[in-house]
């Protein structure tokens, strides 16, 4: 008798304890599909036996009015067992389109899927073809998930339906690169413009105090005003000086964001002072002076 040698022992020793978990996988058992019609009675329609890693000979036709169902008992290692991700998945071998389904899975790792016509896309409505149909099996840790063809799918349509209309599949790709154009910065009006409308203003001050002399203006107050109230009369006066400044710097080189905080803070400056001058003027008219 010829005896072996220790590390040889050993090594088979770990083999033996290695290789079932190596050997772990994802699969099915009792699995069946069957479709059933609406007018179709007890027994009637189709019913077949999946079996795993095998696909039915031949195709299963799905009309109108079918519904598709299928049984699966999910197994790890040939014990029955609940997969994370368990999906039924359709592709068209024609346009490579495909989506999947997911089953319904019970804790005993028992789960089932139907469907019919009105949960297919569009794009597999759009003729009678034929779908290549595969069960995805699997969920985390080493074993190793379970994917096989079970079976062709025939879509069979309504011959007296009306086409239906379908969208243009959407892939995913390199699209076409995209060019910028950003819009013009604007652009201040033509010199002369600028001039003519300048000179109407220049030329409207004389008609201004043409206008307050006929009415009465006194410009004798003005020592009698700005010795009584100085700091209101002056801070008004250079409050508005201050705001055509702004609006010509605007209109020259600041944006709007520059132009608003700087326009509240002498807004405020010339509505107080304003409010004080014109008390003054009213202090005055009050004792008869005009």
């Amino acid at each position: 008798m010829r005896r072996s040698h220790p590390l040889t022992a050993i090594l088979s020793l770990l083999l033996i304890c290695v290789s079932p978990i190596a050997a772990a996988s994802w699969g099915f058992e009792d699995a069946t599909i069957s479709v059933h019609g609406k007018k179709a009675g007890v027994g009637g329609g189709l019913k077949e036996k999946l079996v795993e890693n095998k696909a039915l000979p031949e195709p299963v036709s799905l009309g109108a009015t079918d519904t598709l169902k299928i049984i699966v008992t999910a197994t790890e290692n040939k014990k029955a067992k609940r997969p994370h991700q368990a999906f039924l998945l359709l592709r068209d071998p024609r346009s490579n389109l495909d989506t999947s389904f997911p089953l319904s899975v019970r804790d005993s790792g028992k789960g089932k899927i139907e469907l019919s016509h009105k949960d297919l896309p569009t794009q597999f409505l759009a003729g009678s073809n034929t779908l290549s149909a595969s069960l995805l099996i699997a969920s985390f840790g080493s074993a190793k998930p379970y994917r096989h063809h079970a079976f062709d799918l025939r879509i069979e349509l309504d011959a007296s339906a009306p086409p239906m209309a379908t969208d243009k599949p959407l892939r995913y790709g390199k699209l076409p690169e995209i060019h910028h154009i950003f819009k013009a910065d604007p652009k201040s009006p033509p010199k002369i413009i600028t001039l003519v409308f300048a000179g109407a203003v220049i030329a409207a001050l004389p008609a201004l105090f043409i206008v307050w002399l006929s009415i009465g203006a006194n410009l004798n107050h003005a020592s009698k005003a700005f010795g009584s109230s100085p700091i209101p009369h002056t801070t008004f006066f250079l409050s508005i000086l201050a705001m055509e400044g702004i609006f010509f710097k605007y209109y020259t080189s600041w944006n709007l964001f520059q132009t608003l905080p700087v326009a509240a803070i002498v807004g405020l400056i010339t509505f107080l002072s304003g409010s004080r001058a014109l008390r003054e003027v009213q202090e005055r008219r009050l004792t008869g002076l005009r």
